[in-house]
């Protein structure tokens, strides 16, 4: 891990549009070409694989929605007051769920965290 020399930030490693690698300061832009010796310790070398569990579901069918709970919000695009609802853990366990509206008149969806 480099740090820069100008305001102490983390730098990262962002590659040109010549195909050079170059560490970049993302608070000051400050920059440093680095030689070919040294881009293969910045190439990523693990790579995350998900699983179908890590997937979101969207629930696309609006006859779908019939047998979900329903509640008394706003929707944003058309002001209905009528929406189901249903609640999903988007982040780590730690924290809470995610809640999704669908709006029963004109099916926009949107969330809530």
């Amino acid at each position: 891990m480099e740090f820069c020399p100008k305001c102490n930030s983390v730098m990262f490693p962002t590659k040109t549009d010549n195909g050079t690698v170059k560490l970049r300061c993302r608070s000051c832009n400050y920059t440093i070409e680095l030689e070919k010796e040294s881009v293969e310790k910045y190439k990523i070398k693990k790579e995350i694989k998900h699983t179908p569990r890590d997937k979101t579901v969207i629930i696309e069918d609006a006859d779908a929605v019939q047998p979900m709970p329903t509640v008394k919000v706003s929707c944003p695009k058309c002001n209905h007051n009528k929406a189901v609802y249903w609640q999903l853990q988007t982040r780590s366990a730690d924290e809470g769920s995610t809640i999704f509206y669908r709006c029963i008149k004109c099916h926009h969806t949107w969330r809530t965290y």
